[in-house]
């Protein structure tokens, strides 16, 4: 399994090389400096669900103070003024240090579901979601970012789990711990990694920056689904859905429409049901 230290060197290395390609797309320099620093903290992200350790203390508070900042224009969207923005931002540190790291503690495990390709995802739309802003290729770029980075823990532990020692090869049962889609131990947690997922597929649907970028409004998107739900009850049969039309009166004599007697009413729907011909039989005496 690869250190810390290679985990740093290799994504801000990548966070490098993803500023200086953007700043070569003509996008803003400190957008690219900020998507750079993102990468590389990335990298480290998978270790949140480590036991124990001075790098992961490290890694929380810096995250704790990362989350914040980064919401910053989400809250001056909100309308808060200076002294509600110093409380939000406070609130969300404590949250993120303590609240969020102590979950990680004590519903992880190492190199469970946080050590997969969903949770790169979760990590890219929860950073899409705080990075505020209607420059869309900038907000995309960002999260961009995150999931390099993430991705690049990911790959390098894969392959620190093949080795080759005094010519041999040498395969850990790490393999194929880190790039997976769900886990075999436990069930609950590929339910709660999708969940999640959902969750965050669902708020994106809702920022109104993004379906004004995508041209999409979600009345319209109603208003197809009710169209789409009055279509296929069209499709239903007839018989179901049409009422009864009136008989049409036959030249021909129709011996279901005699009079039936009083006594023999329940024999006479029976046989009407049936089409069979109603005729009245002499009474025995």
């Amino acid at each position: 399994m690869a250190g810390f230290q290679s985990h740093l060197t290799v994504s801000t290395v990548l966070g490098a090389g993803y500023a200086a390609a953007g700043y070569s797309q003509q996008l803003p320099l400190s957008s690219c400096l900020v998507a750079g620093g993102l990468c590389s903290l990335a990298g480290m992200l998978p270790d949140l669900d480590s036991d124990s350790g001075v790098p992961v203390r490290e890694l929380t508070a810096l995250t704790a103070a990362l989350v914040p900042t980064l919401m910053i224009p989400r809250f001056e969207q909100l309308g808060l003024d200076r002294e509600h923005l110093v409380l939000a931002t406070a609130f969300v540190y404590l949250a993120v240090r303590f609240g969020a790291g102590g979950l990680f503690k004590g519903y992880t495990v190492h190199r469970g579901m946080w050590h997969s390709l969903p949770a790169a995802a979760i990590a890219g739309l929860l950073t899409f979601l705080l990075v505020a802003g209607t420059d869309m290729p900038v907000r995309l770029f960002k999260s961009g970012a995150v999931v390099l980075g993430f991705l690049s823990h990911l790959i390098l532990d894969e392959f620190s789990s093949v080795q080759v020692r005094r010519g041999r090869l040498r395969i850990k049962r790490s393999l194929g711990t880190a790039l997976k889609l769900w886990t075999t131990s436990s069930l609950m947690a590929n339910v709660s990694t999708y969940g999640k997922l959902a969750v965050l597929v669902a708020l994106i649907y809702g920022d109104p920056y993004l379906m004004e970028q995508l041209g999409v409004q979600p009345v319209e998107i109603r208003d197809s689904a009710r169209q789409w739900l009055n279509q296929a009850a069209d499709r239903v049969s007839p018989a179901r859905r049409e009422p009864l039309s009136p008989q049409v009166p036959s030249s021909q004599p129709d011996w279901t429409r005699e009079a039936a007697p009083e006594r023999d009413v329940e024999s006479s729907a029976t046989r009407r049901t049936f089409d069979y011909p109603i005729i009245e039989l002499p009474v025995r005496r």
